[in-house]
């Protein structure tokens, strides 16, 4: 991976690699090359079989502010709407549509303010902790926007379709507290233990074997959208493939052993 100015990424010798949103001077705000720097991280991560585990967080005492401003005066005044739609769809959304196909873990460290896509980038991550001071909104209605990067496809399912459109219609900003009450985020830490907390899961999750991690993960999503039989069927293919890989093998004889 070649160094990049905006997003800072890294692994460690157990596989779990890390993704730092880095314009700590904009609170993490990001432009076209932010997204294009996050874009190429994720689709590095996914075709990487040495990535076991993905981490996403924010450089300095923001998350993530959403949409750089700079970037939507210029958009508001400059574009016309089908250029405005293709800087989403062919840009920002390429993120969303990168983390729909990452069958690896994506842990979100929300160290700081999520504000808007801000916000909706933390939505896309399957595990969320978030640090006592943090705070998160769907602000986009304070711009007279709607949501533009995945929230009103996320947040309904995450919290129900009523605190969702509260939380949208309000734009107003939810404690850590009370992130952790709706469902949110899964747990709450002390700022200086948030990253501590979040890679000691990862690192416990990374220990495990890949294979059915990434299986069960596939199963959990497309299950959301599935009927029952779909979905067993698709369980019992993936359940057939897991039980012939040695590493199933071999831990099925550890237990037996074990046993005895």
């Amino acid at each position: 991976m070649k160094n990049h100015e905006h997003v800072q990424f890294e692994v460690d010798d157990l596989g779990v690699a890390t993704i730092t949103l880095n314009r700590p001077e904009k609170f993490n705000a990001f432009n076209e090359q932010t997204v294009s720097e996050w874009y190429e991280c994720l689709m590095y991560c996914y075709q990487n079989n040495d990535i076991k585990v993905v981490v996403l967080t924010g450089a300095g005492k923001a998350f993530c502010a959403g949409g750089d401003l700079d970037h939507m005066l210029h958009s508001a005044e400059h574009e016309n709407a089908l250029e405005r739609k293709n800087f989403l769809w062919r840009g920002v959304h390429q993120v969303a549509k990168t983390v729909e196909m990452l069958d690896k873990p994506y842990l979100c460290a929300i160290n700081g303010t999520a504000r808007g896509a801000g916000m909706d980038m933390t939505l896309m991550t399957d595990i969320r902790i978030m640090a006592e001071s943090a705070t998160m909104a769907e602000s986009y209605i304070n711009v007279a926007l709607m949501p533009g990067d995945g929230g009103a496809y996320y947040l309904p399912r995450i919290v129900g379709m009523a605190k969702a459109l509260e939380l949208f219609w309000t734009g107003r900003v939810v404690s850590s507290a009370e992130a952790l009450s709706m469902g949110l985020v899964s747990k709450v830490v002390p700022d200086d233990e948030l990253m501590v907390e979040v890679y000691k899961l990862a690192h416990t999750i990374a220990s495990k074997p890949p294979a059915p991690i990434r299986f069960t993960k596939r199963a959990a999503y497309r299950g959301v959208g599935q009927d029952l039989h779909t979905a067993l069927d698709l369980a019992s293919s993936n359940m057939a493939v897991l039980e012939d890989l040695p590493e199933h093998k071999e831990a099925l004889l550890q237990f037996v052993e074990r046993k005895k």
